[in-house]
C-alpha cells in the first residue's frame, strides 16, 4: 500500500516538472521571436539600417508620414535592413518578421477614445534577402490587400528592380499615404498617358481658338470670356473638393506619436526583384 500511495505524490512531482519545462521551451520561444530592432521616435517613421535613402527622400518621407499621422492618426513606418538573418530572424518568411515587429513595436494606436483605430502601417524591406513587404494593421483587415499589392508592384518593385531603392521606398509612402487618406493611387511607373487626357488638350486648344476667334470679331463683348469663366469655375471646385479631401482629419488633428498598442490584422503585399 506504501507504493501506491507514492505514486500520486510522484506524478504531481513529474506534472511540476514538464510545467516548468514546458515554461522554460515558451519562454525560449518567445525570446527567439524578438526581432532585434529598435524602435524609432514618435515622429521619426524611419528606421534605413541598410542605408537605402538619399536625403531628398528622406525628407519626403518625413514629412509625407508627420502630416499623414496627424490628419489621419495613421503612422506609415519605414524599416530598411540588410537581411532578416541580422536582427533574429533567421529562416523566416519575410511576412512573419514583419507581423513580429510591427506587433513588437505596436505600430499605430489601437483606439482613438473609444473607437477602435489601429491604421497603422509598415514598409519593410529587406535588401540583401530581396524581399519587400507592407504590413496592415488589423483596422485594414484585408479590405485594402489588393491596393497594398498594386502599391508594391507598381511602385516599389519595378524602381528597386532598376536599383533605385530610395525612389521605391518614397514612391510607396506616397502612394500608401493616398491609400490611407481614400484617394487615388498614383499612375504606375511608365504608364501612357490615359485616351481621355488627349480629348482634353483638343478641348483645350478648340477652346484657344475659340477665344482668338471671338476676340477678333467681337472684341472683349464675345462668348469667350464666359466660357473662359465656366473652365476656371470648373478647375476651382475640383482642386476645392480635392483638397478638402485630402487635409480632412477630424478633431483637429492628431498630436500622438506612432506608437499606441496597434496590432497587425495580417494584411498586405510581398514583393521580390
Amino acid at each position: 500500500m506504501t507504493g501506491w500511495r507514492r505514486i500520486p505524490r510522484a506524478l504531481g512531482l513529474l506534472t511540476i516538472v514538464a510545467l516548468a519545462v514546458g515554461g522554460w521551451s515558451i519562454a525560449g520561444a518567445q525570446q527567439k521571436n524578438v526581432i532585434d530592432l529598435q524602435r524609432p521616435g514618435p515622429r521619426e517613421f524611419i528606421v534605413d539600417r541598410a542605408g537605402l535613402l538619399s536625403s531628398t527622400d528622406r525628407d519626403q518621407i518625413l514629412k509625407t508620414s508627420d502630416k499623414l499621422l496627424t490628419d489621419k492618426a495613421t503612422p506609415i513606418i519605414v524599416v530598411t535592413i540588410d537581411s532578416m538573418a541580422e536582427h533574429g530572424g533567421a529562416g523566416m518568411r519575410i511576412e512573419t518578421f514583419a507581423t513580429l515587429l510591427f506587433d513588437q513595436w505596436q505600430i499605430g494606436q489601437a483606439k482613438l477614445g473609444d473607437t477602435t483605430w489601429n491604421t497603422g502601417i509598415l514598409l519593410l524591406v529587406s535588401k540583401n534577402d530581396r524581399k519587400a513587404r507592407i504590413e496592415l494593421g488589423g483596422y485594414w483587415r484585408h479590405d485594402q490587400d489588393a491596393l497594398a499589392e498594386r502599391i508594391m508592384n507598381e511602385q516599389i518593385v519595378p524602381r528597386f528592380k532598376q536599383g533605385d531603392f530610395s525612389g521605391g521606398i518614397a514612391a510607396g509612402v506616397e502612394a500608401l499615404a493616398a491609400m490611407a487618406r481614400g484617394l487615388e493611387l498614383p499612375q504606375a511607373q511608365a504608364t501612357p498617358q490615359p485616351w481621355w487626357m488627349y480629348l482634353v488638350w483638343i478641348g483645350l486648344a478648340g477652346l484657344a481658338i475659340f477665344t482668338v476667334v471671338s476676340l477678333i470679331r467681337r472684341g472683349s463683348s464675345g462668348w469667350a470670356w464666359l466660357l473662359w469663366a465656366a473652365v476656371i469655375g470648373v478647375i476651382g471646385y475640383a482642386l476645392y473638393q480635392y483638397f478638402n479631401r485630402s487635409n480632412s482629419g477630424g478633431g483637429g488633428g492628431f498630436s500622438g506619436g506612432s506608437f499606441g498598442g496597434g496590432f497587425s490584422g495580417g494584411g498586405g503585399a510581398t514583393g521580390s526583384w
